[in-house]
């Protein structure tokens, strides 16, 4: 019995450590079971337009001098608690958990546009690279970004692209989500789009830089299950929010405004001495 008994002493330290770290497959069958488990969803209501349609009758008209901006997102701009962290603006949440950019496409002219912001501040791809609606590949999810830009852009809405947020796997929790999003893939993906964003004169928030470690991946202090940001993940995220969407509101003021005269006329004066440097020499 007492050989037994150390037999199983042994053998526990290796259970336990097993059981902390899921195989990749068993991550992805079991985001194929989440996935099955939402056909309904994915049948009848794709973009889930149901979530936010009574919300968004409700909301009264924005005011011409109202600077109301769009979160735009998935869980974690779902779970983020932003009249806590922006309180007293005009801020609206129409993050939803799980989605991808391909539903957020869907959605988009009801969540936002339809909604008359002035900023849209969008955070998606995690749940794409995870194929939380099956698989797509990198550029798809390029293709989807560029729709969504150019249907706000359409609509005179500022866009501020965020980063794809790290993930780590420091937590049993976090086993699963780690498996199925290659951080090569999120740092792929947020290159193309910090680049995209320069390109097109859009505002890039990099969450990203702010929250990982040295090891490439999220810091084990800003959340629990490697994915999604806990209090003091939040907190990194708001204030460089709050900048992206000052400068957006910016941007945005300046290209709707006419120039003063005497700026025009000080543009003409240096531009004809320009000319006339260039004749003389």
């Amino acid at each position: 019995m007492m050989r037994i008994t150390a037999l199983l002493l042994l053998l526990l330290p290796f259970s336990v450590s097993a059981q902390q770290t899921p195989s990749p497959d068993g991550a992805a069958q079991r985001l194929e079971w989440w996935k099955e488990s939402r056909s309904n969803v994915y049948l009848n209501d794709f973009g889930e337009l149901k979530r936010y349609r009574d919300a968004n009758t409700a909301l009264p008209a924005a005011k011409p001098d109202e600077n109301r901006v769009v979160f735009y997102g998935d869980s974690i701009t779902d779970m983020w608690k932003i009249a806590e962290s922006f309180p007293g603006k005009p801020y609206i949440n129409r993050g939803i958990s799980g989605q991808t950019t391909s539903q957020m496409l869907v959605r988009l002219r009801q969540d936002v546009i339809n909604l008359h912001p002035k900023v849209v501040v969008i955070l998606a791809g995690t749940n794409d690279i995870a194929g939380n609606t099956g698989p797509i590949s990198l550029e798809g999810i390029e293709e989807n970004i560029a729709s969504i830009t150019e249907l706000a852009q359409a609509h005179n809405i500022a866009v501020v692209w965020s980063s794809v947020t790290p993930v780590n796997n420091y937590t049993v929790q976090s086993q699963d989500f780690f498996a199925t999003r290659s951080p090569a893939k999120i740092v792929e993906l947020n290159r193309w789009l910090k680049q995209y964003c320069a390109d097109n004169h859009l505002i890039y928030l990099d969450y990203f830089s702010a929250m990982v470690d040295k090891g490439g991946l999220l810091r084990r202090d800003l959340a629990e299950d490697g994915l999604h940001p806990n209090a003091a993940g939040y907190a990194i995220m708001a204030p460089l929010a709050g900048e992206a969407i000052g400068e957006a509101m910016r941007k945005q003021k300046f290209a709707g405004e006419t120039p003063p005269p005497e700026f025009v006329i000080y543009c003409f004066h240096r531009f004809t001495e320009i000319i006339l440097v260039n004749l003389w020499f």
